[in-house]
């Protein structure tokens, strides 16, 4: 098999990493801010797509498969983001002979629609959240679905994901401010404007199921993950398994998942993600028709390389892996690593990257494409890092989190790093007292911590600045303590 991937950054590599493994050839596709960019150091042939903007190169659906054929590739992964779920691009593929690693076109057409997602859930005994079943057409029927579902309730886009086009509107005043709002939004992020109405459950968990599934009917659960620490309805820390469930609650979601995708003819790896409340009923929330940013924490407890098994799914239609085989053991932790600035509510950092280093140590793994002097463009999304560690139970996986992320150096630009350290400090964390809504009831004393620490680290940026027209590489003085470690250090000397 040859492979073209269809994306950038460190998902790139990392499907390079088994591509590697198993042996198969790679095309790696990329844009003109990512030339020279770590994932082409390593691919096997490199395919120019000129142009910077996504909708220029990897949204291109004619570029990428024209980059296929001419590549001669059998076959492509898209990673996720970008064009990973879009059924217009699964048809391509299908009409040009190139295998899609993912759903074929017929599933993707019946969950790649949410309001078609819930029928599907829900014609297959599947619990979804209360609302309406058709898409709204103005305020009047949205304040009138509002009313009858009862406040609080989420406007949300029929297409797209990843916490855009979402609006929570508390009464009718809300719901029709928000219904212009979040229609703009819809069409600004995913080219469609159709928006719905549910139901907005108070202080729920967010829990997925990761699946892996063949042409035959054959699914198998990998377990579960907890997404429940969220900023504007985007993950920044997961987990796996879930303090949450108990095994009959565990089984219970574990069941319906594999209910609704054989229901929808589901075919290699896919998430189905519930809410579930402190009563333990749960609901269906949609299906991620792709491999998920967060699939390290399932690998590491796990052993199993979920990419794999999309390749070989991919080009044998068979899974070879059965329920039995698959045994949860330990427990992981993932910290998301955006390039975003604290100090400036969150807000994308783009920029030069002077310094990094990344931890290491047993139990640590980080996927990432960042290197000393390279560069974040401006165009993508801000995740620059994932960044996990494995330890025999909860506790030791947050003790080894700690450490890692005092470790880990990245000056030039500000990053999540700080905020991700306070959190694994925080008492409610550490208990696994939260829920969707912990964040953002926690985020203001966060900041004012991170704040600080930030504005600490962009005084050490500014030397680093200072001093690089005078080297070509900057370098650690061997035996010198970080400066990152030096800023958290003063930090912790201030009694934040």
């Amino acid at each position: 098999m040859k492979l073209l991937i269809a994306n950038r950054g460190e998902i790139a590599l990392r499907i390079i990493r088994t591509c590697r493994k198993l042996g198969i050839r790679t095309v790696l596709v990329y844009s003109d801010p990512d030339d020279g960019s770590l994932p082409l150091r390593y691919a096997d042939e490199r395919y120019p797509l000129h142009g910077s903007t996504p909708a220029d190169t990897y949204l291109n659906i004619p570029k990428l498969i024209h980059a296929a054929t001419n590549s001669s590739c059998d076959a492509v992964h898209p990673g996720y983001g970008f064009l990973s779920e879009e059924e217009k691009f699964v048809r391509a593929c299908e009409e040009n002979d190139l295998i899609f690693v993912g759903p074929n076109s017929a599933a993707m057409a019946k969950l790649g629609n949410k309001l078609q997602g819930r029928r599907t859930m829900k014609d297959s005994g599947v619990p979804v959240i209360p609302g309406p079943e058709s898409p709204l057409n103005n305020e009047d029927e949205a304040v009138r679905a509002a009313s009858e579902i009862g406040y609080p309730v989420i406007l949300k886009a029929v297409y797209g994901g990843g916490g855009r086009g979402m609006r929570v509107a508390n009464n009718a005043e809300e719901t029709r401010r928000y219904f212009r709002i979040t229609k703009l939004e819809a069409f600004s992020a995913f080219g469609r404007q159709e928006i719905y109405v549910e139901k907005r459950l108070q202080n729920p968990r967010h829990i997925e199921i990761q699946a892996v599934a063949d042409k035959h009917g054959k699914v198998v659960s990998l377990g579960e993950r907890e997404c429940s620490i969220q900023r504007r309805h985007q993950k920044l820390v997961e987990e796996a398994p879930s303090i949450a469930l108990d095994d009959d609650l565990r089984e219970q979601l574990n069941n319906a998942s594999k209910k609704g995708l054989t229901a929808a003819g589901y075919t290699n790896a896919g998430t189905v993600e519930f809410l579930l409340e402190k009563t333990g009923e749960f609901y269906f929330l949609e299906v991620n028709k792709r491999l998920q940013v967060e699939h390290l924490v399932t690998e590491l407890t796990t052993g199993i390389d979920i990419v794999e098994e999309q390749l070989k799914i991919a080009s044998t239609s068979t899974l070879d892996l059965s329920q039995n085989e698959v045994h949860v053991k330990g427990w992981a932790i993932n910290c998301r690593i955006n390039a975003e600035d604290p100090r400036k509510d969150f807000a994308p950092s783009p920029g030069k990257v002077l310094v990094y280093h990344p931890p290491s140590g047993p139990g640590i793994r980080v996927d990432s494409a960042l290197f000393s002097g390279c560069e974040i463009p401006e165009y993508y999304d801000s995740l620059i890092a994932k960044l996990s560690a494995y330890g025999t139970n909860r506790l030791d996986a947050i003790r080894r989190m700690k450490v890692a992320l005092n470790e880990i150096e990245i000056l030039g630009v500000p990053t999540t790093v700080p905020l991700h350290r306070e959190l694994m400090r925080d008492e409610h964390f550490i208990r696994g007292d939260f829920d969707t809504t912990y964040l953002s009831e926690l985020l203001p004393r966060l900041k004012s911590s991170v704040s600080e620490f930030e504005r600490i680290a962009a005084v050490v940026a500014a030397v680093e600045r200072a001093k690089a027209p005078r080297s070509r590489h900057l370098k650690k003085t061997h035996g010198s303590p970080s400066r990152w470690r030096t800023a958290a250090r003063a930090q912790a000397m201030s009694g934040r």
